[in-house]
């Protein structure tokens, strides 16, 4: 295999013939451009030239060998040219951002005093990468749906009953069949990279499940390694808009041992996160010290409207339905079927009438249509206008959960479980592995307070009459 100088690479730069340098290696990606999940643009933009650095920050280890045939690793650059990438990828000089992230962690609280998962938040809001806490944190168009996700939890109250055996409380429970130390489990959540192991170790440690996503930094094989043998995983389905593509996918995961599929609904098209989009012109003017201003002689910009997600989406199936998705689906795998993203009745109803094992009430985190309700709001409405529901599928929800006492009123209303996406994101950026533990730990001490004081022994005995939804508003806090 020969050796390549950089002026050779340099010389294919188009997208007729792309190649990039990625740890002093050459490949032709020319043929994956339209394939690229993240679209061909951002890898045209590094066509010729060392893409070492942008390819790490969001890629798995594993992804050139799994994406791209052995006739299109070229080999690599002359030792004279590694040695000089090398020298300029260790040499360079750290952005604002960098050094910033880098002062939080210092600075950062131990973690044995981080006391709730607000907290926790907090403190990732400034140890995390402007451009992590962008995509992470981000909510579509005014993040109404997103603020309205926690509030929602507020109109619900409790009937708390007295004087029932609670020294011995379990908050255990069962998610399709599969044993979980509490009704919480991790939702899916993209671009995570080395985050996901420590998630899937942490949740492995404190036995409770996660739901794994297609759009993952680190392949479904990578996270399956990383988790005991014991340790149950879901996978969270993107349909691919090619069936034969899709049908790859999920028997793919069904063979490495995933025990469910989350066919997500609600994100055919990227949801206007405008700080998401917003992020990259943040971060120019951090790093020059001037803000951008009008020139008219300047190009028009082709902004990405969608930002992050809309490159993870653009190849999702837009055209599913009932009556021809899930009857697909059900005829290529074995796996219980659950669809994540319901945000009315009429769907959780359709979802039981399509026979499918489980819906996830979701808007996505608020991340998706704005004004979408709250998840607590339509388990209530499932509740009050259609509880035949309960008895044909499990029912979950995600969305604005911060508190145990969050858990348990979806778990009075009929809930089986609870996910949480964006908190163990949190933990693990600022604590990692040991941050994932802490939260779950967290959760699991105000779940069991909770179930003690409104009298409940089990997660059973959690009952419909034991919350009350009233319509109040949270008077504003005083100002210190």
């Amino acid at each position: 295999m020969p050796a390549w100088s950089l002026q050779e690479v340099t010389e294919h730069r188009t997208a007729k013939s792309c190649w990039v340098i990625i740890h002093n290696n050459v490949y032709d990606v020319t043929d994956f451009l339209p394939e690229h999940p993240g679209g061909a643009a951002i890898i045209l933009r590094y066509a010729g030239q060392d893409a070492t650095e942008v390819y790490d920050q969001i890629h798995a280890p594993d992804a050139l060998e799994k994406f791209l045939p052995p006739s299109k690793h070229l080999g690599p650059v002359e030792t004279e040219a590694a040695a000089r990438l090398s020298h300029e990828r260790n040499t360079r000089k750290k952005t604002k951002d960098e050094v910033r992230v880098e002062e939080a962690h210092k600075k950062k609280p131990p973690l044995s005093r981080v006391l709730s998962l607000a907290a926790m938040e907090k403190i990732a809001s400034e140890t995390l990468s402007h451009k992590a806490w962008a995509y992470y944190s981000s909510s579509s168009d005014d993040t109404i749906t997103h603020s309205e996700n926690a509030r929602a939890f507020s109109r619900f109250f409790f009937n708390a009953r007295v004087m029932r055996p609670v020294g011995d409380c379990d908050p255990s429970t069962t998610i399709l069949g599969y044993s979980s130390s509490i009704p919480v489990f991790v939702s899916g959540a993209a671009l995570a990279k080395l985050a996901e192991v420590n998630i899937t170790r942490g949740a492995g440690k404190e036995g409770i499940l996660q739901m794994v996503s297609s759009n993952a930094s680190l392949s479904p094989e990578a996270i399956i390694e990383a988790a005991t043998p014991s340790q149950t995983l879901f996978f969270q389905l993107y349909k691919n808009r090619v069936d034969e593509l899709a049908e790859k996918r999920v028997r793919n995961i069904e063979q490495l041992g995933y025990r469910a599929i989350f066919l997500t609904v609600d994100a055919i098209v990227a949801g206007n996160r405008e700080e998401d989009i917003r992020s990259p012109w943040v971060l120019e003017e951090l790093e020059s010290g001037q803000p951008a201003v009008w020139d008219e002689n300047a190009p028009v910009e082709d902004v990405n409207l969608g930002g992050t997600a809309g490159n993870l989406v653009n190849r999702d199936d837009r055209n599913m339905t009932w009556e021809k998705t899930i009857p697909w689906l059900r005829g290529i795998t074995k796996l219980p079927i659950i669809v994540k993203g319901i945000q009315c009745v009429e769907d959780a109803v359709a979802a039981a009438e399509a026979g499918v094992d489980g819906i996830l009430i979701s808007n996505h985190g608020g991340r998706q249509l704005d004004y979408s309700m709250p998840p607590i709001e339509v388990l209530y409405r499932i509740r009050r206008q259609r509880p035949d529901v309960f008895d044909k599928l499990e029912v979950y929800i995600d969305g604005g959960i911060y508190r145990g006492t969050d858990v348990i009123k979806a778990l009075c209303l009929g809930a089986k479980a609870v996910g949480l996406g964006r908190a163990f994101l949190y933990a693990q950026s600022a604590y990692g592995e040991a941050g994932v533990v802490k939260i779950i730990q967290l959760l699991r001490h105000e779940i069991v307070t909770s179930m003690q004081l409104i009298g409940a022994a089990r997660v059973s005995d959690l009952k419909p009459e034991m919350v009350e939804r009233v319509d109040w508003e949270p008077r504003p806090k005083a100002r210190l």
